[in-house]
C-alpha cells in the first residue's frame, strides 16, 4: 500500500474512514458548502487532505452543540485551501467559547426559575413566568383568550347553530 503525501487527493471512502463518519455526511457537508471537492475526468470526488481537519471541527462543533449555520460562518474567514491554522482554531476557540458561556448562563437562569418554582403549585398560567414567560395576552383577561376570539366568530353549521367550541361559550 502506498502511503500518501500531504499533496495527495483523498476519495470519499478514504475521508469517511479517516473521519469516522459516513460518506453520505460527507456528501451533505460538501452540498452545504462547508468542504469542497475536486471531480475527477469520471467524475468521482477527490478531497484535499486539509478537508480532514474541517470535518473534524464540524464533529466537534456538533458534540458542543454548535449548529451548523455558525460553523459555516466561522469557515468563511478560513481560506479553502489550508488546514486551519492555530490561529485560525484560537479564534474559533474564543468564538464558541463565548457562544458556550452564555448558552450556560441561560441555562443556569431557567434552572434558577424552575427550582423557584417547585412546590409552589400554582401551575398558573397567569401568574407563572416560568411555563408563560412573557405573556402579553395575559393583560386581556384569564383562559384562552385566543380561543375565546376564534369561537365568537364561528361560522354556523347547517342547522343554524354555532359551532361546537362557539356552542359551549355563554
Amino acid at each position: 500500500m502506498e502511503r500518501k503525501t500531504p499533496t495527495d487527493l483523498l476519495t470519499i471512502g478514504e475521508v469517511a474512514q479517516r473521519v469516522g463518519i459516513a460518506t453520505s455526511a460527507i456528501r451533505f457537508y460538501e452540498q452545504e458548502g462547508l468542504i469542497t471537492s475536486i471531480r475527477t475526468a469520471g467524475n468521482q470526488r477527490r478531497y484535499p487532505r486539509h478537508v480532514l481537519r474541517r470535518l473534524s471541527i464540524i464533529h466537534y462543533a456538533k458534540r458542543l452543540g454548535i449548529p451548523l449555520t455558525e460553523v459555516a460562518t466561522v469557515f468563511e474567514q478560513l481560506p479553502d485551501d489550508r488546514m486551519p491554522s492555530k490561529r485560525d482554531w484560537t479564534r474559533i476557540t474564543q468564538r464558541w467559547s463565548d457562544m458556550l458561556d452564555e448558552r450556560r448562563r441561560r441555562l443556569e437562569a431557567l434552572q434558577s426559575e424552575l427550582s423557584a418554582c417547585i412546590g409552589c403549585g400554582c401551575l398558573s398560567l397567569n401568574n407563572c413566568n416560568a411555563l408563560n414567560p412573557g405573556d402579553v395576552l395575559a393583560a386581556q383577561g384569564a383562559g384562552p383568550i385566543r380561543l375565546e376570539a376564534e369561537a365568537e366568530h364561528a361560522p354556523e353549521n347547517d342547522h343554524g347553530r354555532r359551532t361546537a367550541a362557539a356552542a359551549q361559550r355563554p
